[in-house]
């Protein structure tokens, strides 16, 4: 397999990975007789459902939960998406929705998949009502308490403040995200999405904020949003106000159509912090370069101007990051490495899962993170068999289990809700 994928491109990988989730070639690498597991899928999600009660028995599912309140459980990072086929106000750009774009669309049918939002899957002919069921079925087979909160995401806005519905990939309407939790208050929070750059932006802060949003959700690079622009004071000083928590992509980005990736770099987000804005830099930027502004605007790997900020004593109080899509291939374990010796740190990471991410198989491998020294052999058919349940369970039981030269994450780095909870933010 090692030897195929090396004699294609990127882009003709994902021309062939497009056809095999188009016509549903693939699945057939799964094959079940009596209740035994015979293979394991190496591309497409199986979109099993229902636990077995051998797995639910499993000493890394019963790991999960030591030391740990389900009820402080909500998952910071997880994406709310589809196909707008609904009345969810859904909007896919071109690249996504046309295989004249094949490496976009090939990202969308993984997506897809992952989330397990297909008719063929699903319990509707609408992907955006499988997407949301999938979602309330892996959460209900976790302990009562669980929650998500799922992201709204806004256009990509020019630097005139205008929409413009076919660039970054997807709108998610704030709307929908907080219709779904309304609905469904014992599984979902919500987090607004406003581009600062909108006339309106502080005006919509303000009402989301009123509306129970937990947090506002960045994607830089592929919002047109430059974190260190002085147009976004008035949009920091709301924030900053509210004490509403800006979740921002940090480093690299791979999964949307992005076109400015330098605004990524998390050196970008001190005018943030210096305004009082509580920040948390997604993925504790553990992919890419981005230049650094103190030597020479140098490229430095992202994960090392990240670390920077953090030992900053002047952020101590409001900047965080989140450990979602840490495990994945396109990270090196280094970083895992280094996240769990960094005692100091602990106290202010945060637990993600970047959903519907943990469903696309190739993404992780727990055997490549065995082999590399941060993940018990031992723990990792357990896992591969649970991702093909419930990627959600599955990527929070392989956090709990990583661990480097005796260190772990305790329990308080997953205990998120106290973060983003009303009480605690405008106290």
């Amino acid at each position: 397999m090692k030897r195929v994928f090396s004699r294609l491109s990127r882009r003709g990988f994902l021309k062939v990975a497009a056809g095999l989730l188009a016509t549903g070639v693939g699945a057939g690498a799964i094959n079940e007789w009596s209740g035994a597991r015979l293979a394991k899928p190496f591309l497409l999600n199986p979109c099993r459902s229902g636990l077995p009660e051998s797995l639910r028995d499993s000493p890394w599912l019963a790991r999960v939960w030591q030391g740990l309140d389900p009820a402080e459980v909500w998952d910071c990072h997880a994406h709310l998406a589809g196909t707008g086929d609904s009345d969810s106000g859904i909007v896919l750009s071109s690249q996504f929705s046309s295989p004249l774009s094949p490496a976009f669309y090939a990202r969308r049918l993984f997506y897809m998949n992952a989330a397990c939002a297909s008719p063929r899957h699903g319990k509707s002919a609408s992907v955006d009502e499988n997407f949301v069921q999938r979602l309330l079925d892996l959460v209900a087979e976790m302990p009562a308490g669980v929650k998500l909160m799922l992201f709204a995401f806004d256009y990509f806005h020019n630097d005139a403040g205008q929409a413009e519905a076919n660039m970054g990939g997807i709108h998610v309407p704030n709307d929908y995200a907080r219709r779904l939790a309304t609905a469904h208050p014992d599984a979902f929070e919500w987090v607004a999405s406003i581009h600062p750059y909108r006339a309106d932006a502080v005006d919509l802060l303000t009402a989301a904020a009123g509306q129970g949003a937990r947090a506002v959700k960045w994607l830089p690079a592929a919002q047109n949003i430059d974190p260190a622009s002085k147009r976004n004071d008035a949009f920091f000083a709301e924030l900053a106000r509210l004490r509403l928590p800006l979740i921002t992509h940090c480093g690299e980005e791979k999964a949307m159509n992005a076109d400015a990736m330098r605004y990524g770099n998390p050196l970008r987000l001190r005018r943030a912090l210096e305004a009082g804005v509580r920040v948390v830099i997604a993925h504790c930027a553990t992919m890419g370069e981005d230049e650094d502004f103190d030597a020479g605007n140098k490229p430095r790997p992202s994960f090392e101007l990240f670390a920077r900020l953090m030992d900053a004593p002047e952020w101590q109080d409001n900047l965080r990051g989140d450990i979602s899509a840490i495990t994945l291939r396109n990270r090196k374990p280094d970083v895992i490495k280094t996240l769990l010796t960094r005692k100091e740190w602990h106290t202010r990471l945060l637990n993600g899962s970047d959903y519907p991410l943990p469903g696309i198989v190739p993404l992780i491998s727990p055997s490549a993170l065995a082999a590399a020294g941060v993940l018990p052999t031992a723990a990792v058919a357990d896992l591969e068999w649970l991702r093909e349940y419930n990627p959600l369970y599955f990527d929070l039981a392989l956090k709990r289990a990583l661990k480097w030269q005796g260190n772990s994450f305790p329990a308080q780095v997953f205990a998120t809700r106290s973060f983003f909870d009303a009480s605690f933010r405008n106290a």
